[in-house]
């Protein structure tokens, strides 16, 4: 019931404001996964979870990356969605983290892991990713499903935001230990790689779509000018 509910109620809020289409679902394992997605944007993982075709199991997401969970409204949000496996900054608290990671996975869930550790800058390109990725599935016996999320970066109203879900990536062929990690990682970063070509989006929306896109983002290497416009070109 509190799951039906989690997901209606992203749906249903994020729905009002965004168009998202979601393609590839025909890719999903019948069996427990991970996934690896990039992250330009706060409303990311609440896309996913409002969004995520497979019902058949509880989706979690990996973070945030947090001191104290109960401060802050976005924080209340995920606490009530009873959904996150927030980490604290640094990996102060990386062993427990990693058993909670990997027992979602055992148990049968799903684990939407945004793979490049912080918010990217761009559209349709994604960061190097950590290797944490691979350790994660390596551990718990899974394969891993990167996601391409599109749109994001920049969000108005009405605009279509596109989630495209890549083939798995199994766990054939992997030395042990930390090597199969890196290796299983690199695997997922040029699958990633390939569902982004040809993403990008450059516009900026109006003042409240600015205000939305970065209500939650935490970008302290960008330097905003007055217009709202990015040092960087994006």
């Amino acid at each position: 019931m509190k799951d039906t509910a989690v997901r209606l109620f992203f749906r249903m809020a994020l729905g009002s404001y965004l168009r998202v289409r979601v393609r590839g679902a025909a890719h999903l394992p019948d069996s427990a996964y991970l996934i690896c997605f990039n992250h330009p944007s706060w409303t990311d993982p609440l896309i996913l979870l409002g969004f995520w075709p497979d019902a058949r199991r509880r989706l979690h997401i990996f973070g945030p990356r947090e001191m104290n969970m109960s401060v802050g409204k976005r924080n209340a949000i995920i606490r009530w969605g009873e959904r996150g496996v927030p980490f604290q900054p640094g990996g102060r608290d990386i062993v427990e983290v990693t058993r909670r990671a990997t027992a979602v996975l055992r148990g049968g869930g799903l684990l939407a892991v945004a793979g490049e550790g912080r918010l990217s800058d761009r559209e349709g390109e994604a960061l190097p990713l950590e290797v944490g990725v691979g350790h994660f599935a390596l551990l718990a016996g899974v394969p891993v499903v990167p996601v391409a999320i599109s749109g994001t970066r920049w969000i108005r109203f009405g605009k279509t935001i596109r989630v495209t879900i890549g083939k798995p990536v199994t766990l054939g062929g992997l030395a042990r230990g930390r090597a199969g990690a890196r290796q299983l990682t690199d695997r997922v970063q040029r699958s990633l790689d390939v569902l982004l070509q040809g993403r990008h989006d450059t516009r900026r929306p109006g003042p409240v779509g600015r205000w939305i896109s970065e209500l939650f983002n935490e970008r302290p290497w960008l330097i905003e000018g007055r217009d709202g416009a990015s040092s960087r070109n994006e």
